[in-house]
């Protein structure tokens, strides 16, 4: 028997919590150059273009490293040296978004939102309308700052009509919430191997329109996060250019596997909206309210007001939650403070109550009475 303790269900939005199955994929080497690992790469590509229901029109180009990896080179390929990118903030990754845009020179604007605002389609519209330069617009689907959901489609459709170029970073919706290629017109969706596929972190992936990319030779800044030269690599010898991470990657089919074993976007989405209602509403039991309104509140992470009481402290609640079981986000807010719990991963939905009561008892270990816990609007 085993004297090792479980290790604590991480409800952060990625890295997540993954099953055993996803784990036990990592357990064998594989050649970089290999046929068997190629026939993965190619798989797992095709099976995110699905997943989009993008196969027809867009390509998917995987690379290494972090989703904000995969953003930069997303914009780095997709917007040339005299691109004008417009980018919707409502938050800390929209922000990190239009400085990725400055960082590599191209001409940025942004159209600014209160962290707890949903961006407007309106108001792209008129920016739009007003300013012919703009030729790509860059956004985030589910801003996680805060748990925000930006209104893809509407965005999309304005973005269509105006003739421009669509750049969503939907790192920590893709998967969960739907994008749907017919129906949702982009030049390039961005997301991650550690997301809401309940893989692990280290390989992000670009889906991107077949006719845009075909014109995207010389745009990147950069030789290892070329998009275009890596997809053309690829078709040409089925490789990744440069050393992949080739556990990841087979972490990631077996979890896409397990995805699709489960029913697809519709089981994995529902089975995080209602982690999302039991979190909300058992937090508000304990005293402890979120801090969006309902009805812009993704079912990824939610956001909660820290208690209002002298002896909250983050470091010191974080690590009696964690001796329960359960590892928080910290806040990610500007103005107040507060404290994030995560919707996904592989926990079950026995785990968000386990969660609360964790909280609960954390609370009271701390001394802090639950009819003092939340704050004052």
């Amino acid at each position: 028997m085993s004297n090792i303790p479980a290790p604590p269900i991480l409800l952060t939005p990625g890295p997540l919590t993954t099953s055993d199955r996803t784990r036990r994929a990592m357990l064998r080497d594989w050649g970089s150059w290999d046929g068997d690992f190629n026939q993965i790469t190619q798989r797992v590509r095709q099976r995110l273009l699905d997943i989009a229901n993008a196969a027809d029109t867009h390509e998917c180009i995987p690379m290494q490293g972090s989703g904000t990896f995969s953003v930069e080179a997303a914009i780095g390929t997709l917007v040339p040296r005299n691109g004008h990118v417009l980018v919707p903030s409502n938050g800390a990754y929209c922000q990190r978004l239009a400085r990725i845009c400055r960082v590599l020179d191209r001409k940025t604007g942004t159209l600014d939102y209160a962290e707890n605002q949903q961006v407007s389609a309106s108001d792209i519209d008129r920016r739009l309308a007003a300013d012919p330069s703009i030729t790509h617009v860059a956004m985030v689907h589910c801003e996680t700052g805060a748990g925000v959901l930006n209104p893809l489609h509407d965005i999309a459709m304005v973005v269509a009509r105006h003739g421009r170029s669509l750049i969503v970073d939907a790192m920590s919706s893709f998967g969960a919430l739907e994008i749907d290629a017919a129906q949702t017109p982009f030049d390039a969706v961005i997301a991650a191997s550690g997301k809401c596929l309940e893989g692990v972190p280290g390989m992000g992936f670009v889906i991107i329109r077949r006719a845009i990319l075909e014109k995207c030779e010389g745009n990147s800044h950069s030789l290892a996060l070329d998009l275009y030269d890596q997809w053309v690599y690829m078709q040409k010898t089925t490789q990744w250019r440069f050393t992949p991470p080739t556990h990841v990657v087979a972490a990631l089919d077996e979890a896409i596997t397990q995805y699709l074993d489960e029913g697809g976007l519709p089981a994995r989405g529902g089975r995080y909206a209602r982690n999302c209602a039991a979190l909300i509403s058992g937090m508000e039991a304990i005293g402890i309210r979120s801090y969006l309104a309902p009805s812009i509140q993704a079912p990824i992470i939610v956001t909660f007001h820290a208690p209002d009481h002298p002896n909250y402290d983050f470091k010191t609640f974080y690590q009696e939650v964690k001796k329960r079981g359960y590892i928080l986000y910290p806040g990610k807010l500007t103005q107040i403070e507060t404290f994030r719990v995560g919707c996904i991963g592989h926990f079950g939905e026995a785990g968000i109550p386990g969660a609360v009561e964790a909280i609960a008892q954390t609370m009271k270990a701390m001394g802090i009475a639950r009819d003092t816990a939340a704050v004052t609007a």
